[in-house]
């Protein structure tokens, strides 16, 4: 079994999860995952036990400027010795299928796969596909999606199989009550809200603003915002400009990470966050309410078509980046927290949307495959 797959933990954890299961129900197979140079998956699947070949790639840029244009020149020279690398890994190991899982890291494998007669899936945790999943869609025996209103958007509908996104047990199975017992919290709603682990300014600068109007309420809520590794050289400066001295103010709790994230995310009241593919499965596995901030800076305009299933199905309110502030976010955000039998079924509707067996559909979509080779 060949997994390929980088670039971010959205595309990571669900091959992990899959080949986990791999390693459980077929104890003599072999994994190897084929990853980019300089990724996380340079840490994180070593760190799981598996081997781990890497591709030199970079991305694609799309902006119009001779800087643009340089990279991408860099880009087309970097994936042809990635084929030449694929193609060398591919017949060395001898594999009987190949899973993709996202990312440029995980085309060359694909293609060159394809290309070697290997069966080949690839899974979309995003509600549209993205460009690898475009460049394989002809190629591959197998496209695996998160949301049945996905397969509309595939020229092969008959290869489509929805999974769902894998998510870690913790999100599924940690219970709402142990979670606020273990937190140590009281009576009042729980408000997590986090941007990605990087972090994203403008975004930390309204919840600066959306702490301040908490403290002139009287600190209603307790509220664990995470900054990201970025965004907590600025945040506390934004912080006090607002008018905040987080010390005098117990019931705000600022990180830089969250790192008991199926806790948290299981005690949360409401989350507010981007809607990257696996932060909506992780909220939808907990059924955890949203308010849901898409990044703007994303190919396609992605992140808002996967929060446009969430608003459709009743689990998250959207808000535009351009178009919301502190103050609205704020206000948004009180509206629900006053709204109990709302939030109930923003809750309700999130757990609809939550596939508990999504590891489970792809191991038996890629055994299914191999046992036919």
């Amino acid at each position: 079994m060949i997994f390929t797959c980088g670039g971010t933990g959205g595309h990571i954890y669900p091959a992990i999860a899959v080949a986990k299961l791999f390693r459980e129900r077929q104890p003599g197979c072999g994994i190897l995952f084929i990853g980019a140079e300089g990724g996380m998956e340079e840490t994180l699947v070593p760190r799981e036990g598996f081997a781990l070949e890497t591709l030199k790639i970079s991305n694609y840029q799309r902006k119009p400027t001779p800087k643009a244009l340089w990279h991408n020149v860099t880009t087309l020279v970097n994936m042809a010795g990635s084929f030449r690398k694929a193609d060398k890994i591919l017949r060395g190991f001898h594999a009987d299928v190949i899973v993709g899982t996202g990312g440029y890291a995980s085309y060359p494998a694909l293609r060159e796969g394809a290309r070697l007669g290997i069966p080949t899936l690839v899974h979309e945790s995003n509600a549209v596909p993205g460009l690898t999943t475009r460049m394989v869609e002809k190629k591959v025996d197998r496209i695996l999606v998160s949301y049945e209103q996905s397969r509309a958007q595939y020229a092969f509908p008959d290869k489509v199989t929805v999974t769902g996104t894998p998510v870690r047990g913790e999100f599924l199975y940690t219970r709402r009550e142990d979670a606020r017992r273990e937190l140590g919290l009281d009576g009042r709603p729980l408000v997590v809200s986090c941007w990605g682990s990087l972090g994203a300014r403008e975004m930390n600068k309204k919840i600066a603003r959306f702490m301040k109007r908490e403290c002139d309420a009287g600190e209603p809520y307790r509220h664990i915002h995470a900054t990201g590794s970025y965004g907590w050289r600025w945040m506390p400066d934004y912080v006090r400009e607002a008018g905040v001295e987080l010390a005098a103010h117990p019931a705000l709790d600022m990180r830089e990470f969250i790192y008991d994230m199926p806790r948290v995310t299981a005690a949360a009241d409401l989350m507010i966050c981007r809607a990257g593919a696996a932060t909506l499965a992780e909220a939808a596995a907990s059924a955890t309410p949203c308010i849901l901030v898409p990044s703007p800076n994303v190919t396609d305009n992605h992140q808002e078509k996967n929060a446009r299933v969430f608003e459709q199905a009743g689990a998250a309110v959207l808000l535009r980046e351009a178009d919301c502030d502190g103050d609205s976010l704020f206000e948004t955000a009180a509206a629900l927290l006053g709204a109990p039998e709302k939030l109930r079924a923003m809750r309700a509707a999130a757990a609809s949307l939550a596939v508990v067996d999504a590891a489970e559909r792809i191991y038996a979509a890629a055994a299914e495959i191999q046992a036919a080779r």
